[in-house]
């Protein structure tokens, strides 16, 4: 099977140093569970692996039993040069992502094409009870709607999350100091008007003051704006 295939690949790649590092990057997960594959490595893997017409058996078999055959599953999907195969597999495999590592390196290629059908899920994913599938969709407007595709109404979505998930409001933070950084003057008052939650508020804050493509002016600013606890 596909699927012992893809572990005995995996356990030749190990790294036990690795995996004692790593594991203490995700917290939750079962060290015992975490094998040290190197991303260079299972991308690779993924690049190949995409094109085998067996490879449904390995995306079907849910739960895996390891982080780095989910980082596996995230890589393949990234691969994926069709639309709706590569978002029926993301429907799939979004409730099993439990942790911000395979959560943020999972970013499909093919969305860059499909962007006004990829807004139409972000806004169902934004609203799940789920950690993971919330940053998810915070992390694709963070991609792929900041830029020439960008409208005030989605920060505004984002802005309407409440969550006292550590996850969600870091990525939340991170979005809008992405969003400063690109499109300062339609986000800043979402800063202004407080309308995050305080934790996203200050961290957003204090990312933005932290990056080099915000003036020393309007860092100056921001730092006004912090709300004291």
């Amino acid at each position: 099977m596909i699927r012992d295939e893809i572990q005995k690949e995996l356990f030749e790649n190990r790294d036990l140093k690795y995996a004692e590092f790593q594991g203490k990057l995700i917290p939750g997960k079962d060290p015992d569970r975490v094998l040290g594959i190197r991303t260079p490595v299972l991308r690779k893997l993924a690049k190949t692996l995409v094109k085998r017409e067996d490879i449904s058996e390995f995306l079907d078999d849910l739960p895996h039993g390891y982080f780095d055959e989910d980082q596996l599953h995230a890589f393949i999907i990234s691969e994926m040069k069709d639309y709706k195969r590569c978002m029926e597999e993301l429907q799939k495999f979004l409730p099993y992502v439990d942790n911000w590592a395979t959560c943020d390196q999972m970013s499909p290629k093919i969305f860059k094409k499909h962007r006004s059908e990829l807004l139409g899920c972000i806004r169902e994913w934004i609203k799940s009870d789920r950690t993971y599938t919330i940053r998810f969709a915070v992390g694709m407007l963070m991609e792929h709607f900041l830029d020439e595709d960008f409208s005030v109404k989605y920060p505004e979505m984002i802005s309407k999350v409440r969550s006292d998930e550590y996850y969600v409001n870091m990525m939340i933070a991170w979005y809008f100091a992405t969003a400063l950084a690109k499109q300062y003057d339609p986000v800043l008052p979402f800063i202004e008007n407080r309308k995050l939650d305080v934790r996203a508020h200050n961290k957003a804050i204090q990312k933005a003051i932290e990056s080099y493509r915000i003036t020393d002016e309007k860092k100056a600013y921001l730092r006004t704006l912090k709300i004291k606890k």
